[in-house]
């Protein structure tokens, strides 16, 4: 069976969370290929070296300069979303016809379906997060959710069945117009635990420790450091985040390090007083990194809360000003005790140190062993 997996192009966590996906769909059996945009290319190329890959539209998403003009926003910028997601449809259509694809995967992409394949939607927020000022809009948003999700013949959802989960309020919402699948933490990471471990480790592995060994990365890396930090998201609030960091640990005595997540950049890193930096690691050096790590201090997307399952760091999200689903993903996993979170207007060096002086203790839950991502992989291969 022929599959095409397509991963949004906001940031670079709908890819990471796409990697687990494929590596199932081989697992058992499907011919897999990947349709990808420039941003996320070079990610998935490291992972997949041997997939095909198609270029895709590219939503081209920059954000406001500050967060609190998301609404306005998103608001101007409808017209050009709803453009790009009739283009893809088309583009999907297209590809169907003359690649004789089975089954489309899409991760968060509106109009990536297709009448012709058995087409899947994958997302975790089904509740799609509104400012409190504009809360009573929700419902509105969840009912415009509901007609993407009826393009589709099934929804997967990255979380776990049971409530809360790991999304809270946004994975669990009562009413889906298609079939439901609940499909658990997706993780490039989850070679290191669980179902499929040894064979996907050798797949990263293959993958990876060559690209740090050329590179002279792998040697590079400390053994121990107190703060990692993982920069990710579109612009200007990427460098933004980063540029606090920096001034942030400069203040902290120890060794930190930053990994800007620019896959585009290659593998790099070299060192400023008492902070290293990564463009880019690949899966085996930067789980490395963080399982090394005191602390994570990354912008607590849904992606990396699924990463922190299988590698275990303890974390401080600072959520992107404007991205509501963040700031409610962070309050929610502070409220549980799974991390500490804290926003970016009062980030710095002095209320990161009391933050993880008050709060030393916290823990994302670890997975089950075995993945319900098997089980649905297996129910469409099957058709």
């Amino acid at each position: 069976m022929k599959v095409l997996v397509a991963p949004l192009d906001w940031g670079l966590g709908h890819a990471t969370r796409c990697i687990p996906v494929v590596r199932e769909f081989l697992r058992q059996g499907a011919q897999v290929e990947l349709a990808v945009v420039k941003a996320n290319a070079r990610l998935l190329r490291e992972a997949f070296p041997e997939l095909r890959q198609r270029l895709a539209p590219s939503y081209n998403v920059v954000y406001p300069k500050h967060g609190y003009n998301m609404g306005l926003w998103l608001v101007k910028n409808g017209v050009h979303l709803n453009a790009v997601s009739r283009f893809e449809h088309r583009f999907v259509e297209e590809m169907v016809a003359r690649h004789h694809y089975d089954v489309i995967l899409s991760d968060n992409r509106f109009g990536f379906y297709s009448r012709a394949a058995k087409s899947i939607y994958m997302t975790h927020q089904r509740r799609i997060a509104f400012p409190q000022a504009l809360s009573a809009m929700e419902p509105v948003g969840q009912l415009w959710h509901a007609s993407v999700m009826k393009r589709f013949d099934e929804v997967w959802v990255p979380d776990y069945e049971e409530a809360p989960g790991l999304a809270g309020a946004m994975s669990h919402v009562k009413i889906c117009p298609r079939t439901l699948k609940y499909v658990g933490a997706l993780s490039r990471f989850s070679w290191t635990v669980g179902v499929g471990a040894e064979s996907a480790a050798g797949t990263v592995a293959a993958s990876a420790a060559p690209l740090g060994a050329a590179s002279g990365v792998a040697e590079s890396i400390a053994s121990a450091y107190k703060f990692v930090a993982v920069v990710s998201g579109v612009e200007p609030a990427r460098s933004r985040f980063e540029e606090k960091l920096k001034q942030a640990f400069a203040k902290i005595p120890g060794r930190h390090a930053i990994i800007q997540g620019r896959p585009a950049a290659g593998v790099k890193t070299w060192t400023e007083g008492n902070v290293q930096f990564f463009t880019h690691l690949p899966d085996a050096e930067f789980a490395r990194v963080v399982q090394g790590a005191e602390w994570l201090v990354s912008r607590g997307g849904y992606s990396t809360v699924m990463d922190m399952v299988y590698l275990g760091g303890k974390c401080v999200f600072v959520p992107t000003p404007g991205q509501y689903e963040q700031i409610v993903l962070g309050d929610e996993l502070s409220r549980a005790g799974y991390a500490n979170c804290i926003s970016e207007r009062n980030f710095s060096a002095e209320s990161l140190l009391d933050l993880v002086t008050r709060r030393p203790e916290v823990k994302i839950p670890q997975p089950p062993q075995e993945s319900p991502l098997v089980a649905a992989v297996k129910s469409v291969l099957e058709v």
